[in-house]
């Protein structure tokens, strides 16, 4: 698979894999913790397979520097995916996690002692000032009603037996998980990266530790999947596939939760695989513009809320985000004209 092929997939699955997950929450906003174990299960089953061929391949790092990876990981993953049940909306909760390189630089700082240029603080200002509009103006829509029921004019919220009831405090709750996933992630990050300048770059065998050993960690909420997961199977089937012999039968809650772990591996596997093909600008103007289309889609799709406000915040996030990585100063160098062959020749025969 090359390059082109890698980025394609990168856009299919990821993109995809947003399409699966937000049919998923807006039924069940607490199926986080489900969807996190099954990815972790599919990854963790792949990577016995392939990456370890059956365990008899031994691994590079040792366990006990993956098993910090493990813990942070796993956190990590199921901070996020719990914040669903706070009322967080698929937007906001995209945007806040495309301001990570603040979190990483602040951690970088703190615990590496790095310093950074204007233009690098210029950008993590406008990514931060970005992710403050986007939490304001999704606060201003809560103070609404949006998103929520109402008691018919009093004022005051009333919670049904199948719903999250939308509240000031549990909202806060949920951008409290997000802010303290964005930060434990910057300092996975930096460990990672301090694991690979020891052993060498393995990205294949740390996505299968990382996942193989995060699984007894679900043990701490067997109650909830297995709550879910009744919920899952007493869901009516999709009424598209009665046609389907195979499909018929299989409750449409299952159905988004298989295409969601199959679009999550996808995507991973696109990503790691597009990081040994190409530069790191590259990459990361993939996977910005593949955050902006799900963001677009998810918005157009199933009409969330979304202001003016909104339209800024993200702007200045992606914007921040695209200075960050110093794309553009790559993307002037690319198109400024070559010297001429003359010139280069006269400069050489200077120099001998």
């Amino acid at each position: 698979m090359g390059a082109a092929s890698a980025i394609v997939l990168v856009f299919v699955g990821c993109c995809t894999n947003v399409v699966f997950l937000e049919l998923l929450v807006k039924e069940e906003p607490g199926s986080g913790n489900i969807i996190t174990c099954a990815q972790f299960v599919f990854i963790a089953l792949h990577g016995f397979l392939f990456t370890t061929q059956l365990g008899t391949k031994k691994n590079v790092v040792p366990i006990r520097d993956y098993m910090v990876l493990v813990v942070l990981f796993f956190v990590v993953n199921v901070c996020n995916n719990l914040a669903f049940a706070f009322n967080i909306s698929m937007p906001l909760h995209m945007i806040f996690r495309s301001g990570g390189l603040i979190a990483n630089m602040v951690m970088a700082v703190v615990v590496m002692g790095r310093r950074y240029s204007a233009s690098k603080c210029l950008s993590v200002g406008m990514i931060t000032l970005g992710t403050l509009v986007c939490t304001y103006a999704s606060a201003q829509t809560l103070d609404k009603g949006g998103g929520g029921s109402n008691d018919g004019g009093s004022g005051e919220s009333s919670e049904g037996s199948e719903g999250v009831v939308p509240s000031l405090v549990t909202w806060l709750g949920g951008i409290a998980l997000l802010t303290f996933a964005l930060f434990l992630s910057a300092r996975m990050g930096i460990f990672q990266e301090c694991l690979y300048t020891r052993y060498g770059k393995h990205p294949w065998e740390a996505l299968f530790y990382i996942h193989a050993l995060s699984l007894p960690g679900f043990l701490l909420t067997v109650g909830s999947i297995i709550d879910h997961a009744k919920r899952f199977s007493s869901s009516m089937p999709l009424p598209s596939l009665a046609s389907v012999p195979l499909l018929a039968a299989i409750p449409h809650m299952w159905f988004y939760l298989l295409g969601n772990t199959l679009t999550q591996f996808v995507c991973i596997s696109s990503v790691f695989h597009l990081t040994s093909e190409c530069t790191s600008l590259t990459v990361t103007l993939v996977l910005t513009l593949r955050k902006f289309l799900s963001l677009l889609f998810s918005i157009a799709y199933f009409r969330n809320p979304f202001t003016v406000t909104h339209w800024l915040g993200t702007a200045l996030v992606f914007g921040g985000t695209l200075l960050f990585s110093e794309v553009p100063d790559k993307l002037r160098e690319a198109v400024a004209p070559s010297p001429p062959v003359a010139a280069i020749i006269t400069t050489t025969r200077k120099t001998d």
